[in-house]
């Protein structure tokens, strides 16, 4: 049975300002890639954590059945908000333990019923670091970003 990664990043001009976000999805059968897909988009106003959130919710929204998955991202904000940040807010009431509301909680209520489905094992990698695959999810990313970049005068 292969294993599933999806390699998610988010990306932004100005933060806030135009974002891509953008996902390789690999099924592997040890170091074999034996299937590959892609995914991206942006929006023309918004800020790199949502970008970062949007990638881990399309990885997990993209697949068609339940799943074992392992998602490898580069922000820690999206690694532990979902593994340890995200219990204490849904018992909160989606509030910060100084009891603000919590930043991006849409996204994050979206993530949590998209994961709820499947069996995810986060990880997180540094980014920029050299990891092939980190690196085409940041390629993917600023793709979905250039449609919403504005293009100077010339």
């Amino acid at each position: 049975m292969p294993e599933l990664y999806a390699y998610t990043d988010g990306a932004c001009s100005g933060n806030p300002g135009p974002g891509g976000w953008g996902v390789l999805m690999l099924a592997k059968d040890g170091e074999t890639v034996i299937k590959q897909r892609t995914l991206n988009g942006g929006e023309a106003h918004t800020t790199n954590n949502r970008m970062e959130l949007l990638a881990a919710i399309s990885a997990l929204e993209a697949l068609s059945r339940p799943s074992t998955l392992i998602i490898v991202t580069d922000s820690a904000y999206v690694k532990n908000g979902v593994t340890t940040w995200i219990h204490g807010w849904k018992r909160n009431g989606w509030k910060t333990a100084d009891r603000k509301p919590v930043k991006n909680a849409d996204l994050w209520q979206r993530l949590d019923g998209a994961q709820a489905r499947h069996k995810v094992e986060w990880r997180w990698i540094k980014g920029h670091a050299g990891h092939a695959e980190n690196e085409r999810a940041d390629e993917l990313a600023r793709e979905g970003m250039a449609p919403f970049k504005t293009r100077p005068a010339g």
